[in-house]
This record gives C-alpha cells, structure tokens and sequence, in this order.
C-alpha cells in the first residue's frame, strides 16, 4: 500500500451517476476480491460499542450490506475502535462502509495494520498506515484501505456495513486491522447536493 490513486468520483466525472451507490458496476461488483470469507469473524471486537460484541454485526457479506437492523454504535462518546483479524496475511486494497445519512456518520477512519495494543489512551501517539475523510451518505461508498476517529457531529457513531478487498495469502500468523472513527465541526465538511459519492483504490 504504496500510495492511494483516485480512480473516479461521481461528484467531479460527469457521468451524472448521484442517485444510486456502486450496484450499477454489476450484481457481484462487491464480491470482487472480498477478504470476508477470510476475516476471523469470532475474534472481530471493538471498543466503546454501546451493545457488547456488535462490532461484529458489521462484518457481513456483500449480499447482507444493506440490512440496517445490524450495527454497532458507540457509547460515551463518537470513537470507535474495531478490530478486524485475518486468518492468514492479507493485501488489504480497499474497504467498503455504509453508515447512514445523519451526523452520526463516522467522517474520519485511520487504519493501523498488525497492531493489537491501539486503544483510546494510545491511539494517538501512532501514526495510522492511512487516513481518510469519509463521506456522509447512506450508501455503500468505497475507500481504500481503517479507526474511527470522528463523525458529523452526533453524539454517537453509527455504522452498518464494512466490506473488505484485497488478497490472501495462508500463513501460520494471524494478521489484523484496526479502524478507528471519530467528529470535525459538520460546518467544516458540508456535502453539496449531488456530492456523496466517491469510489477510490489502493496500489
């Protein structure tokens, strides 16, 4: 994961594709190289979840992504921190999240690879492996490569879907990635109509 590359975004191509998320790429766009098959599911956890162990309800399959009875939230305050094991190493090319239209959308995500000792009271003090400025859309938007650090503006961050891609290789250690979200000032990052789609890749 050298460097990100912005392969197209509906907000700037003119192709005039706003009203509808990635489904138009084809019905198994989304199956594409999916690790989900691959995340140790069991060991998935997350700090700060209001509900304990629903960190896992959004590790689900591409066909399940838009059930929203499914989530995690965050308790005390807008961070969240979720853990995702592997069960082998893994290329990690991009990451799929889908989190509703409010506030309480997580816009920021950091992502630390093959750290397991990230928490509230470090996080901080370690340079993430990349971060990036989500939208705020009730659609499944693509990303590359995640903590939540933050979210609109809500009290609480709520999120429903997260779709991993990229390429497995079986190995006898067990690899893992930490997200973690969290909330700028909303005024700071105002969608304008038509602007809530985005779709970018990971080298």
């Amino acid at each position: 994961m050298s460097h990100c590359r912005d392969e197209h975004s509906h907000s700037q191509d003119g192709h005039g594709h706003h009203d509808h998320d990635h489904d138009h790429d084809g019905p198994d766009r989304g199956t594409e190289d999916s690790l989900y098959s691959r995340i140790d599911r069991d060991n998935v956890r997350c700090l700060n979840e209001k509900e304990p162990n629903s960190g896992k309800n959004v590790i689900k399959p591409w066909n399940e992504r838009d059930d929203t009875s499914k989530y995690v939230e965050s308790d005390v305050d807008e961070q969240l921190i979720l853990f995702i094991p592997f069960t082998g190493s893994v290329k990690l090319k991009s990451i799929s999240i889908k989190s509703g239209s409010g506030n309480s959308c997580p816009s920021i995500l950091k992502a630390y690879i093959n750290r397991e000792d990230v928490d509230f009271d470090t996080v901080e003090g370690y340079t993430a492996t990349q971060e990036w400025e989500l939208v705020q859309s009730p659609d499944v938007v693509e990303y590359p490569t995640r903590y939540f650090a933050k979210n609109f503006g809500d009290e609480v961050t709520r999120v429903y879907y997260i779709g991993l891609k990229g390429e497995w290789t079986e190995i006898k250690k067990d690899h893992i990635v930490t997200l973690y979200e969290a909330t700028p000032n909303p005024a700071d990052h105002k969608n304008p109509a038509g602007e809530n789609k985005s779709h970018y890749a990971i080298d």
